[in-house]
């Protein structure tokens, strides 16, 4: 039975997603012969399915919706449809539809059968990064079949890119090379690469971490972060120099209480990790682990069953950390005595109407209040953040590679001969270097390890 259904953005939308395996297909009132196909991943491909005059039917691929707008479906369709309508087959006549596949289709091939050097298939990160970037960069050129994307289209939205984000507009170049290459090696594609020998901007590796008069803000605003599992991740993310991948999909199976370690099986580098747990990682664990707990030690209610990075959050727990160094620079600038200080800091008021009045205040005072911002500091830059503080008291390269799981062909055999005894001193002494710095932790003298001050 044909399902026929308004041409409009508004029906499209409203779809079920048919069952796994299977695909669903609606045809649109008042406009024959132009099909929509949904998959149940979410993916919906407009195409043209119509019988030729005196002979079979032929299907066209258009692309992809929302790339191409049920607005563009008609237009493109209609020009099909004359052609089949007098008996002229459009495969026939041009290496297009069925024949040649569009970037989309490519696209989605890649993300399903794309496999690494080691064999392995993307992992699901890696499929969100990449989906990420494709619908943001590459939504104009989706429904274009390989042979017209030229290496001006991928120059051209390089260079466009570039202007601001050099880093980010090389990674575009480099997914459009990969794509390219696998749609060789797939035999999808005959021609050239457009994306080879277009010529890379330069790139400024981030040496980005937290610096000791930056620490007391930033746990400080940690401390008051209202959702315990975002504060839990970045205090874990920070305190083992763990890649986000892997906090983020962190299971309570992998975790040993006792022995201080977290057994990662499936890593960028390809080879199992065991991350040493600080006293104040297990301290931390300790408390968020229940007779019932769920598998992921993050839970989250997605498809994947675990927290999925929490860019909102963050930005609370900088935007607080620049609110805290705000009303310190007012403080002192005006004098204020402990108790304003400390009335100020409960911060009772809304965080937004408080950042933005003190940002006024500081700014009238002539404060150098743009020092206070955080606004640079990635997540990612917490698992720096550890290494650079393990180099500050005094660990060797190969100690803070064996930590954060470096591998580089140089360091590869030391690292192999390496037991975590002395990754766990370095780790436990960075550890202690930072929360001493942030005023979280007394002298191994005057306090027992293992115990974060209240803020």
């Amino acid at each position: 039975m044909t399902t026929i259904i308004k041409l409009t953005k508004t029906s499209i939308d409203a779809l079920p997603l048919p069952k796994t395996g299977q695909r669903g297909a609606y045809h649109f009132d008042g406009v024959p012969g132009l099909q929509l196909r949904v998959t149940a991943t979410g993916i919906k491909t407009f195409s043209v399915f119509k019988r030729i005059k005196g002979g079979n039917p032929e299907r066209i691929t258009l692309g992809r919706y929302p790339a191409v707008t049920p607005e563009n479906a008609k237009r493109e369709a209609a020009k099909y449809i004359a052609d089949l309508v007098n008996g002229r087959s459009v495969a026939g006549a041009t290496k297009t539809g069925k024949q040649e596949v569009t970037l989309g289709e490519l696209f989605d091939d890649f993300l399903k059968s794309k496999r690494s050097r080691r064999g392995a298939y993307l992992s699901e990160a890696t499929k969100r990064d990449y989906k990420s970037s494709f619908d943001l960069y590459f939504s104009k050129l989706s429904s274009r079949q390989l042979s017209k994307i030229k290496g001006a289209d991928i120059s051209a939205l390089h260079t466009q890119l570039g202007h601001k984000h050099p880093t980010r507009a090389n990674r575009i170049v480099a997914l459009a090379s990969s794509l390219f290459s696998y749609a060789k090696e797939s035999k999808k594609f005959t021609g050239e690469n457009p994306a080879a020998g277009i010529r890379k901007f330069p790139e400024n590796s981030r040496d980005r971490f937290l610096q000791a008069d930056e620490l007391p803000r930033f746990f400080q605003a940690l401390a008051k972060e209202p959702n315990t599992t975002i504060r839990d991740y970045v205090l874990l993310s920070l305190l083992t120099g763990a890649r986000r991948s892997n906090v983020l999909s962190m299971k309570w199976a992998d975790v040993n209480l006792e022995r201080g370690e977290w057994r990662i099986t499936k890593t960028k580098n390809g080879t199992p990790q065991t991350v040493t747990l600080s006293l104040e990682a297990v301290d931390i664990l300790a408390t968020r682990k229940a007779p019932e707990s769920p598998m992921f030690v993050f839970p989250g209610i997605g498809k994947s069953g675990h927290l999925i990075e929490p860019k909102k959050g963050w930005k609370r727990i900088l935007d607080r950390a620049e609110l805290i160094g705000l009303i310190h620079m007012v403080a002192t600038k005006n004098k204020w005595s402990k108790e304003q200080l400390n009335a100020a800091l409960e911060m009772s008021e809304d965080e937004d109407a408080a950042l933005t009045r003190y940002r006024s205040e500081a700014k009238g005072l002539k404060l150098e209040f743009e020092t206070m911002r955080l606004g640079d500091l990635r997540i990612h830059d917490l698992r720096r953040t550890l290494g650079s503080w393990q180099a500050k008291t005094g660990a060797s390269l190969a100690i803070i590679g064996k930590s954060l799981h470096h591998k580089t062909t140089q360091a590869t055999v030391i690292y192999a001969r390496l037991d975590l005894d002395p990754v766990r001193a370095s780790v436990d002494l960075a550890t202690s270097a930072m929360l001493m710095a942030a005023g979280l932790k007394d002298s191994p003298a005057t306090k027992k390890p293992g115990r974060l001050k209240k803020t």
